[in-house]
Order: structure tokens, then sequence, then C-alpha cells
């Protein structure tokens, strides 16, 4: 039985592989496998984690626990937050009011005075300074809001990728970045530069080179990149 292929159930409570229950068990909650076979699921004794033939990763009870990436998981105790490996034991000594989900080696933390940063596979600090907020990083650079109230994009050590802010900004994708200034939506490259001249209500970033927009009566079309409408929706 390949792990990939078990899927839970409607009522999240048990697995299913060929639309069959397996480990002949049902749970108060469970979430899907991530690699490599491990899955997050909870009882009445407490969260933990199964491998894929359906047995215990470890015999201690969290508060919760969520999935694996880069074979790193969020494990709550009480109010303590941290990662464990894939044998289950702790991944640093290090405690967090708040841990996310490792993308590209690197997590966003929120610290015990509400500050949030990065750590790495080790749980250290990949830089010194603190932002309000801080999401995942997504090839190779980071969202953040400063101290300052704006957003900017970080790399893996925290520097800056441009010196352009705004007051909502997006993760990239395929080269470009959906961001935010006192007049609207709009496209940005790597450089922080608009791609064209208007604004919007919201955006999505582009699909195949096109992306949807959503203007300020609600209207909706699509553009290209290089802000030329295309079609309206």
């Amino acid at each position: 039985m390949n792990w990939q292929n078990v899927k839970v159930s409607a009522d999240k409570t048990h697995f299913l592989f060929e639309d069959k229950p397996i480990f002949n068990k049902q749970f108060i909650e469970v979430i899907k496998f991530h690699s490599p076979g491990l899955a997050p699921v909870q009882d009445e004794t407490g969260a933990y984690h199964i491998d894929a033939l359906g047995n215990q990763l470890y015999a201690y009870r969290y508060s919760r626990t969520f999935g694996y990436y880069c074979n790193r998981a969020t494990v709550v105790k009480n109010e303590s937050w941290l990662h464990i490996t894939e044998k289950g034991t702790k991944a640093y000594q290090h405690i967090f009011s708040w841990t996310g989900n490792y993308q590209e080696n690197l997590c966003s933390v929120r610290g015990s005075d509400n500050n949030y940063f990065h750590i790495d596979l080790s749980g250290n600090r990949v830089y010194t300074h603190n932002f309000i907020y801080a999401g995942d990083y997504k090839d190779g650079f980071a969202c953040v809001k400063t101290l300052s109230g704006f957003y900017k994009h970080i790399d893996v050590i925290g520097n800056n990728l441009n010196e352009k802010e705004f007051l909502d900004l997006g993760v990239f994708h395929k080269n470009f970045a959906t961001a935010k200034d006192k007049d609207g939506w709009h496209h940005i490259d790597k450089l922080g530069n608009e791609l064209y001249n208007q604004r919007y209500l919201l955006i999505e970033p582009f699909y195949n080179g096109f992306g949807v927009v959503t203007l300020f009566d609600n209207q909706k079309s699509i553009i290209n990149e290089k802000g030329l409408t295309i079609l309206k929706i």
C-alpha cells in the first residue's frame, strides 16, 4: 500500500485506501499523509503521528500535531510550539508562541514577544531583525510586514530584495508578485517596479501569462503581463 494513495474520509475521522477504511480505527481527527509517509492524528489519548502502517511514531502526546514539511512537523503542547523530526524527536530545544510549516528549509515563527522571524532546520534565527509578520519562503523570497507597517520582500538571509515597500504584498509567482499601494493592487517585478499603470480592487497572480483582476466597480477582467485587458468576464 502506497501512503500517497491513502485518503482522508469525508468526516476526517479515518483513512481510506481504494475507498475502504484501513487501520481498523477511527480517530477524533486525522490529517492527510505527508512525506516521508507520516500523518497527524488525534484520539482520546491526545495528538501524535502515525506511519503508513498505522503505527504510532512515538508514545508522547501533544495538544495538536500538523503535517510534515522538509521532514519537520509542527507540534503543540499547551502554549508551546516547536517542530519534531521524522523520527519523532525534537528538532531543536527552542519553543515559540507559534510555528508555521517549513518551506525551502526555512520556517516562519512567532516569538514570545509576538514578533515574527524565520528559523533554519536547527531552530536558529536566520537573521537578527524582527517583523510584525513573516510569510513562507517561495523561490528564495518571503513577504514580511516591517515594524513601520509596510510590506517588503526579503531573501533567505533576511536582506531586502529591493528598496520598495507596499501596503500589502504577495509572494513571487513566475517572476511577478501582487502588490498594493495607496491607489490599489497591481503586479510588480523583482526590482519592485510596476508592470503597468492601472490599479485594481483585487488581483490574482498571473497564470500562464494572464491574470484575473477586479475593477473598482467589481467587474472582472483578464489582463496580460503588460496590463492589457484581454477579456471581460
